[in-house]
């Protein structure tokens, strides 16, 4: 009697030992185990950020923009927010303020980077690209790249990327006026490329132009793979979010088409959600896998595209706004300050979790 005591209590342990351990089974969401990476476990590196949404990193130290207008450094373990001096007053709209954020190649020797804002003026609201130079724990704008870019309610676009090629990456959203996504002559619902000092590349698909693809509804995130092919993620209307391969020229069909409808001429994407709502944010690729933020997913999510299949790899953090990896490591911050997510009182945050 004794020894089958003996055998239950440790079968209890054992059970309790697994509960606590938190793994998931691939494929497979525990509904009340939260928050699940379904590899490896999220490790914060900052906390209290204020509605953070570019991650930008130069060796050990992360820079992080934050809507409200600042710059948070983080390094050695110590978080600085650090003022920014803009030369228009920052617009605090819905979905606006200090959105894409880079550093300069040469960042350790001429601490510059790039920014992309919303500011308004006497004309109005609108989007712009600046460079940024960093001098004592203060970044003020230096000069202006490309101006005007279409703003409005929502749909600003915004995200910020220096490819494979040495070019700047720039997403425009359509300013929540649809027409613009197919207007050649305008700059919204456009993924824009120009060289770093802000001129026109000569290989750009339309000459004397920005435009690298159009037909966007408010692209967010923009990622290479090692091969250098590039994708996009995007933010569809009522659902139908997309993840693109773009190819310059190409016209990826919104307002005409979404999800995927087809039509001579226009791009469908290589993933859609469907009647289902990620709405993806920044991205990041990893060998044959792309790793996009979502923020009314809530996730981070894994695009496999050889298997073209996708997953959520990390919930429970609630909305996740970028997303970028170094050496193995995936980092992403949350987003739940931003007036549409539930924060706690250490939000928002910055994790770490190693992809291998």
């Amino acid at each position: 009697m004794g020894k089958r005591i003996t055998l239950v209590v440790l079968a209890a342990l054992l059970l309790v030992g697994c509960l606590n351990e938190r793994k998931a089974e691939p494929g497979k969401k525990p509904p009340e185990d939260k928050p699940v990476v379904w590899q490896g476990k999220a490790e914060v590196i900052d906390e209290n950020l204020q509605i953070p949404w570019s991650i930008a990193k130069s060796g050990e130290t992360f820079y992080i923009s934050e809507r409200p207008g600042s710059i948070v450094k983080i390094e050695n373990g110590k978080a600085e927010r650090q003022r920014v001096m803009l030369k228009e007053r920052l617009s605090d709209a819905s979905e606006a303020g200090l959105l894409g954020f880079v550093l300069a190649p040469d960042f350790l020797s001429t601490q510059t980077a790039y920014a992309y804002y919303t500011y308004n003026d006497s004309e109005g609201q609108k989007n712009r690209v600046i460079v940024l130079s960093h001098r004592n724990g203060t970044w003020s704008e230096e000069r202006t790249l490309i101006d005007g870019l279409p703003s409005g309610p929502v749909h600003h676009g915004g995200r910020l990327k220096i490819g494979p090629d040495g070019k700047l990456y720039i997403t425009s959203g359509d300013a929540a006026n649809p027409e613009l996504a197919q207007d050649k002559k305008t700059l919204g619902g456009k993924i824009l490329r120009m060289n770093l000092d802000g001129s026109i590349p000569d290989d750009n698909p339309f000459p004397g132009s920005y435009i690298y693809s159009y037909g966007h509804r408010n692209p967010q995130g923009l990622a290479w793979t090692a091969d250098g092919t590039m994708y996009a993620s995007e933010h569809g209307q009522s659902a139908h979010d997309e993840i693109n391969l773009i190819r310059p020229g190409k016209n990826y069909g919104w307002p005409v088409i979404m999800g995927s409808q087809k039509m001579q001429g226009m791009e469908t994407p290589l993933f859609h959600s469907g009647d289902e709502t990620w709405a993806p944010s920044g991205m990041a690729a990893y060998g044959d896998k792309l790793y996009v933020a979502t923020l009314r997913g809530n996730a981070v999510r894994e695009f496999d595209l050889a298997g073209k299949k996708t997953r959520e790899f990390a919930d429970g953090f609630g909305r996740i706004r970028d997303v970028l990896i170094e050496d193995d490591y995936l980092y992403f911050i949350s987003n739940n300050t931003d007036g549409r997510g539930t924060p706690d009182e250490t939000d928002d945050k910055l994790y770490r979790v190693r992809l291998k």
